[in-house]
């Protein structure tokens, strides 16, 4: 009772050190994904489903949760982060629990730390509200049912199990292989529960499935009465193979992120390492089948799309946490520590003290140090995400609520900053400049829904990373901007000259602004008939 005691104590600790490091980061700027998740939430509670006003290839489950946290704690970013601090906080808790079910609860409370440490790591940009943060609780709660209900065979368990894994798939398509790894753990486990099994493994693999293909479906038939359904399944399965990418830029993709990641938790993946090779070795089989299918599921929920970008790590992070501690439990029970007291205390204490300050101190600048704006500099460089907050402050200040925008380029937090509503669905315009056959349709149909919408403000970015551009990428966007911003008046231009220095000009000052550096925003206001 007493070890419990001081177990759920020190989870209440690491959760709020946790809590209060995400606090003072409340207010750093969306940046994309953060705003396409807080615009589509946006329209949510406007009444707009999902795919109709705003298109995009990831699942609608992450834009009903983004749609929760600002009803509930407000339509700003720190409205968005509080939700993500309930959110890794009950993960957390969750981690502490599957770790203490297979090593006890000094296993548990260890898992729960290294999670909390390794999900604030700017490196995998942890402390953004990204929808790996929100897919992990139902992840990690239905990793716990499994358990459960591998032994029981109770269908509701099952179908609670399924259910959960489903919630984490709707969330983020990463999420797929935990519903793969609980299928196969159905079926390979023979551990028995205190009772016989209520049914047989088919039919409780069946139960299991359902309950993981029931938010989808849900969601689906709301979308189909909603009709957005087609332009859901384009984007969704149509496209989205088409982001595919190759084996050689996969590979390049994964060598360019670990070389960014793994310096700041080394610790952690040689702990894992060792916590991995004491699992192969486990005599238990089920046991041990267990926490191998967890890792391997982590580990192919991160090669989604073979992009490898820095957040898709966070798929991997609690069982990366869970293996790292048995791996200290591992170390612990070697002959030669064991027969050491003092050693088999210390060893373990001294370890995981380096492998939580590893993440914190190699980012101790933006964890503890730097203002909100400084930090998405460190973080993002000259993406222009604090620059869009100011272009927002200024189009609500000279539009009215139902006057439409246009950004050509990929900053979609700006109609959210701004509470317009977008003159086109394309708030992206990365697929419009990928080598795929739908890129040039994708052209014309934005082209056409902006000039239906007849937008009050225009904007466009003249930044790297909101085109991706590449060679062969169809420029009739480009072609066609430069004739349509004929109509309109410049102005507002954001010069983002260096990380600490962006030069901002207004009205008839915009007009005539040649810009110093090459990435920049104009806003241009439609000329009004005299």
């Amino acid at each position: 009772m007493k070890s419990r005691v001081w177990a759920w104590l020190a989870v209440a600790l690491v959760v709020t050190v946790a809590a209060g490091i995400r606090v003072r980061l409340l207010d750093v700027p969306l940046d994309r994904d953060e705003g396409e998740y807080a615009y589509f939430g946006q329209l949510l509670l406007g009444g707009v489903p999902p795919y109709a006003q705003a298109y995009n290839l990831k699942l609608p489950g992450i834009y009903g949760v983004y749609a929760l946290a600002m009803a509930a704690f407000g339509q700003t970013p720190a409205g968005i982060r509080t939700g993500l601090i309930l959110i890794t906080s009950a993960t957390t808790v969750a981690t502490y629990l599957l770790g203490a079910r297979l090593g006890g609860a000094r296993v548990g409370v260890a898992t729960a730390a290294l999670f909390a440490a390794l999900s604030l790591n700017p490196k995998t940009l942890g402390i953004a509200a990204y929808a790996e943060h929100f897919a992990l609780l139902p992840l990690v709660a239905g990793a716990l049912v499994l358990w459960r209900a591998a032994g029981e065979r109770r269908p509701i368990v099952l179908c609670a199990c399924g259910t959960l894994f489903g919630l984490g798939l709707l969330v983020r398509q990463s999420a797929a292989p935990f519903v793969a790894g609980g299928v196969l753990y159905l079926l390979v486990s023979r551990r028995d529960g205190p009772e016989p099994p209520r049914i047989g493994r088919g039919h409780a693999i069946a139960v299991f499935l359902v309950g993981a293909a029931a938010p989808s479906a849900l969601t689906c038939l709301g979308l189909l009465a909603a009709g957005t359904f087609r332009t859901f399944w384009f984007w969704a399965f149509t496209y989205a193979p088409h982001y595919q990418a190759d084996l050689s830029t996969g590979w390049g993709n994964l060598v360019r992120t670990l070389g960014a990641v793994a310096p700041s938790t080394s610790v952690t993946l040689a702990l894992a390492a060792i916590g991995l090779g004491a699992a192969l070795r486990e005599d238990r089989r089920d046991r041990r089948a267990y926490v191998l299918i967890l890792a391997v599921s982590s580990l192919l929920g991160t090669m989604m799309g073979l992009q490898f970008r820095p957040h898709y790590f966070l798929i991997a992070v609690p069982v990366l946490a869970l293996l790292a501690s048995l791996g200290l439990a591992a170390l612990a029970e070697l002959p030669a520590v064991w027969r050491s007291g003092r050693l088999r205390l210390v060893l373990p204490c001294v370890l995981l003290v380096a492998a939580l300050g590893q993440p914190l101190y190699a980012s101790r600048a933006v964890l503890f140090e730097l203002a909100p704006v400084q930090v998405s500099r460190a973080i993002y460089g000259r993406n222009p995400f604090p620059e869009s907050v100011e272009i927002a402050r200024y189009i609500r200040a000279h539009s009215e609520p139902a006057d439409r925008i246009a950004v050509v380029g990929s900053e979609p937090q700006i109609y959210f900053y701004s509470s317009r509503r977008s003159a086109t669905g394309f708030i992206y315009t990365y697929p419009l400049m990928e080598l795929q056959p739908y890129a040039s349709a994708m052209q014309r149909d934005m082209i056409r829904e902006i000039e239906t919408a007849a937008p009050r403000f225009l904007l466009f970015v003249s930044a790297t990373r909101s085109w991706n551009a590449q060679p062969g990428s169809d420029q009739t966007i480009f072609r066609w901007f430069e004739a349509y911003q004929r109509g309109f008046a410049r102005v507002g231009v954001a010069d983002i000259v260096s990380p600490h220095e962006t030069v901002y000009r207004w009205g008839d000052a915009a007009s005539g602004y040649a810009p110093r550096s090459d990435v920049w925003l104009m806003v241009f206001e439609r000329a009004r008939s005299r």
